[in-house]
Order: C-alpha cells, then structure tokens, then sequence
C-alpha cells in the first residue's frame, strides 16, 4: 500500500475515534437540568387537603442517582411511599439515592393546602 494512502487511513480513522469520543461525551451530558419535577392535582382530597401528584422525571440518556429535591418546610396529611421519598430536614431523598433509569418516571403523592416547591438540589451522574 502506498504511503499516502496509509496515512489518509490512518487520518480517517483518527477522526472516527474522535468523533466517536464527542459524540459519546455529548450523549452523556447531564445535570440537575435534565431532571423534571411536575406537579398536578389528583382530584382527591385526603383530610380536606387536595391531593397532590408528584413525577419526577429523568430526562438523561444516563442514570441519576443520589437524586436529592429541596423540600424545606414540605408538610402532609398522607403518608409518602418512603421507597420513592423520604425527607430529612429541607432535602429529599429520592428512590433511596438508587440510580432513576434514563427517560423514566417515579411517582408520589401528598395532600396539603398548596403545592410546595420541590426543585433539584443534586444528583451523581452515572455515565458509562
């Protein structure tokens, strides 16, 4: 083979690693941003609270785990699947710090007065 044509295959195939590289790193980019929290009333009352839905969504081609929502002040009159949340102080931990799936759903419900703020406090991405 010649030696120009060795080097072009040589080029081209560097440039294949590379964008492989970028494309994979590009994929696996994720941060608190690409959690969803959304909260809808279920139509419920529970003790003459509305009930309150909760999803937290993944919206990351990685998982997320050690999942954490700030709920400073959250109160109930219903009882939280503790497998999904449990609080300690203002921080909620969820799906007990195990890894939430990319493109998946955890779910709970609350019944209180008003919906409380529950925003993404932090996480640990886990890309492979």
């Amino acid at each position: 083979m010649e030696m120009g044509k060795i080097v072009g295959l040589v080029s081209l195939i560097a440039l294949l690693i590379v964008g492989v590289r970028v494309v994979i790193q590009g994929y696996c980019q994720c941060s608190l941003g690409n959690i969803s929290v959304s909260q809808t009333k279920t139509g419920t009352t529970v003790q003459n609270k509305p009930e309150w839905q909760v999803t937290i969504s993944n919206n990351c081609a990685c998982t997320q785990s050690e999942l954490k929502l700030s709920c400073n002040g959250f109160q109930t009159v219903e009882e939280v699947d503790s497998s999904v949340m449990t609080q300690t102080g203002g921080e909620c931990l969820i799906n007990n710090g195990q890894p939430v799936a990319p493109s998946s759903n955890l779910s709970f419900k609350y019944a209180w007065d008003t919906p409380f703020p529950l925003n993404p406090l932090s996480s640990q991405v886990n890309c492979s």
